[in-house]
């Protein structure tokens, strides 16, 4: 039997990845995945699921409703991409990732299929995931989409609910060059007679959402037009919320999640949350909403979402990565405190680069750097990009001596932030 370092080697060198290559991982239909689950005696069928699409927050909304499941004590799968540190992060039963022997043992028992079907990366990691679920049974699994949502490999469950985050521009060549293009590939894990939510109303998407669920008899609830999130505080370790749906009792809840951004998320979870107890299958209490998401990162192992990595000087990251990704870190870069900002940053070679560069201050250090993936955006090439929009600094061919060189220039009172690329914060963390 190989070890699960080599069972890792075959799988990323054997099966084309999209977060690593690009485009040439990508696959155009479902016929793989329903391939390998029909192999799989359909995993995707033996457990109830939320399914997750958006732009942005799809994965810290995903890890929230995860650790609210939890804490009412439904055993809860998780799957999300892509990873950080590990590849077994991607799969998780109650926060606990797969293990390697289940990891070795599932490539090991479908590498005649992978001979045979040729899936992608996604793909067999999505199967994998179908059936570590069933296997174990768990009550529920949270779903969350790679990219897009109606061709994504995901989209063969039948889940008790849909979530859509927000739309924003990204991955344009293959979801469509406008928010209401992308909005319709995102409204492909809408399901007929099932409830969907929208976390955020948009004008340039709200009556695509709104046609979608209506041809297939789906109640459809815009979140954010339901419910009131007011955040009243924040301290190294949590944000505070008062929060209110229509004519209900307002609460108060703490979220571990810090980036300001995650207000915008909160809608969705708690109308999926909302949505879930009017049926009778499912009883979620007050008391579980808050303890889930008070201890979000210890219960799901979320990472990379304004994470504190050090003090003094104080470094963080933040895997926000296309346009609306960063305007939100910009935001919250403009509500610290510092003395003088210094910034790693690396991207990848098929995102609008000159439109992201162009939000970040002038008047902060630049450390340049690429993630080591074949799909990096090339260091000298950023750089020069970067200076176009008069972002001065250095540039450093490893994310290590790029944070390295920062650590070195910053004073104690100076804030480091490192992203650009969720490949660059993975170094990191």
């Amino acid at each position: 039997m190989p070890s699960y370092s080599e069972t890792l080697d075959y799988l990323f060198s054997r099966l084309p990845m999209f977060t690593r290559v690009g485009a040439t991982a990508f696959k155009k239909d479902l016929s793989n995945t329903l391939a390998l689950c029909k192999l799989l005696d359909n995993p995707e069928h033996k457990f109830k699921s939320i399914h997750i699409a958006g732009t942005n927050g799809k994965g810290s909304s995903s890890h929230m409703l995860a650790a609210v499941l939890q804490a009412q004590g439904y055993k809860t799968g998780l799957y999300t991409s892509p990873h950080l540190r590990d590849f077994r992060e991607r799969i998780r039963i109650d926060g606990e990732m797969i293990s390697e022997e289940a990891v070795i043992a599932f490539t090991e028992s479908m590498k005649p299929a992978i001979g045979e079907i040729e899936p992608s990366f996604f793909e067999l990691t999505v199967a994998m995931a179908f059936h570590h679920f069933a296997e174990n049974n768990v009550d529920i699994a949270v779903i969350e989409t790679g990219m897009g949502g109606r061709l994504d490999s995901t989209n063969v469950v039948l889940p008790e609910l849909s979530l859509i985050t927000n739309i924003g521009m990204d991955h344009m060549e293959f979801l469509g060059n406008d928010l209401a293009s992308i909005a319709g590939e995102k409204a492909g894990i809408i399901k007929a007679n099932t409830p969907a939510v929208i976390s955020k109303t948009q004008k340039e998407t709200s009556l695509v959402f709104s046609l979608k669920a209506k041809s297939l008899s789906s109640p459809l609830y815009f979140a954010d037009q339901l419910w009131q999130i007011e955040r009243r505080d924040r301290d190294e370790s949590f944000q505070y919320f008062r929060v209110k749906r229509q004519d209900q009792e307002q609460f108060d809840l703490e979220l571990d999640l810090l980036g300001s951004y995650q207000s915008g998320n909160l809608p969705g979870v708690l109308e999926s949350i909302y949505q879930l107890n009017q049926t009778r299958e499912w009883s979620i209490s007050q008391a579980s909403i808050l303890k889930g998401l008070s201890q979000i990162k210890s219960t799901t192992g979320l990472m990379g979402r304004w994470q504190t990595l050090s003090n003094s000087p104080r470094i963080i990251c933040d895997t926000g990565h296309n346009e609306d990704g960063i305007k939100e870190v910009i935001g919250m870069l403009n509500n610290e405190s510092y003395a003088q900002l210094h910034v790693v940053i690396g991207m990848v070679n098929d995102k609008d680069v000159d439109k992201v560069l162009q939000l970040f201050p002038k008047n902060a250090t630049y450390y340049f750097t690429q993630a080591a993936i074949p799909r990096a955006m090339p260091v000298n090439d950023l750089f020069d990009k970067a200076k176009k929009h008069d972002l001065k600094g250095t540039a450093h061919t490893k994310v290590s001596e790029a944070l390295e060189a920062a650590k070195s220039a910053a004073g104690n009172s100076d804030l480091i932030f490192v992203g650009g690329s969720t490949f660059v914060v993975a170094e990191v963390v």
